[in-house]
This record gives C-alpha cells, sequence and structure tokens, in this order.
C-alpha cells in the first residue's frame, strides 16, 4: 500500500453520468469498479450521497457525505477530511482502470509536488496530485487540462489506451472499453 490517500467524488444520485444516458446501476457499478482498483494500491476516500454511501463502505473505502456545491466543492470536501500528507483526486468514471496503473502514476507523481493525468482526449483530467494536501488547487470541469497546467500540475504522461485515461462520459467511449471494463460494471452492461 501507498502513502496516498486517494479522494474519489462520486455523484451517487439519480442524475449521475447523465451524459452518458447511462442507468444509476451502470453509473454505480463503473464507480464501484473504480474504486476497487484504487483500493488495491491506496486507501480511499469516497465522497459521495447518502444513498450509496453504504456500496464503498462494503469495500473499504472511507466514505464522507458530500455536502453539495458541484464537483470541486466536493473534492475540496475531500481533500480537507484527508488531512495532510500526499493526496490525490481521480474521477469514479474510470472502468477499465487497473491497480497498477494507478500505481504506476502515484509512483511518478511522488517526484513533483503537484502533477495530473490528462484523459484520452487530452481536454480532461483524470487524476491530480499534491505531495501536500494543501497544496491543491482543483480544477475539474471543462478544459480542466489547461487548467492544471495553467495553475502549475505537472503533467504526466501515460499511454493514450491505458485505462486511467479512459474515462466515460459518453456510450461510444463505455462500448470501446466492453472488453476492458471491470467485472461490475460488465454484469451490469450484460443485465438485460
Amino acid at each position: 500500500m501507498s502513502n496516498w490517500t486517494v479522494v474519489i467524488p462520486v455523484k451517487g444520485t439519480e442524475s449521475a453520468k447523465s451524459r452518458l444516458r447511462a442507468s444509476p446501476q451502470l453509473a454505480l457499478a463503473i464507480a464501484l469498479d473504480t474504486v476497487v482498483a484504487a483500493l488495491e494500491v491506496s486507501s480511499v476516500l469516497v465522497v459521495t450521497a447518502p444513498a450509496v454511501a453504504s456500496d464503498f463502505e462494503s469495500l473499504g473505502a472511507r466514505v464522507l457525505l458530500d455536502a453539495g456545491g458541484g464537483l470541486n466543492a466536493s473534492i475540496g470536501q475531500g481533500i480537507a477530511a484527508a488531512g495532510g500528507g500526499p493526496v490525490a483526486v481521480l474521477l469514479g468514471d474510470l472502468p477499465a482502470l487497473r491497480g497498477s496503473e494507478l500505481a504506476t502514476a502515484l509512483k511518478h507523481a511522488e517526484r513533483h509536488p503537484r502533477a495530473f493525468v490528462a484523459d484520452a482526449d487530452d481536454d480532461g483530467t483524470v487524476l491530480i496530485t499534491a505531495l501536500d494536501a494543501a497544496d491543491h488547487t482543483p480544477a475539474f470541469g471543462t478544459h480542466s487540462r489547461a487548467a492544471h497546467l495553467a495553475l502549475g500540475y505537472l503533467e504526466l504522461n501515460f499511454a493514450v489506451d491505458s485505462g486511467l485515461r479512459r474515462d466515460v462520459d459518453a456510450l461510444d467511449q463505455l462500448t470501446a472499453l466492453a472488453s476492458r471494463v471491470g467485472p461490475r460494471t460488465l454484469a451490469t452492461l450484460a443485465a438485460p
């Protein structure tokens, strides 16, 4: 286990992954698979809604109830609760993530005060890291790659087909990953 705390924001409501047009069950399955991969290498703090909190607690994650205010507010809440030391923020929509990929990213991040990994489109961000939690300035949202670069986060380079870079916001993105997704996502996709 690494000495990182990984904060994962999960909407956990009926409107989760609305752009994907996913059912709440599929959105939850994707988030659960992401958290399972992260738990292989680090302690995990999930910021989410009360309705799904127990799903993440049963995996061994620490859970903080989302106070609202949007994605960056939820992330800030998680960072504050994580305490000092190295804190990473990982998005919860990475159904093909492998623990080994996250472990490699965190190992590289240990060499830099702040770092990030862009999504496969090179427009968004899937992971930000800071050796000191107090140094974080999360700027997730539209064009977050450029925002994190402007804030002084160093970009870590990973192959575009890495599960770490393959967040899903559209059905075609999920379909392209179908053979690589985690077991909960796969089972939910296969359900009638």
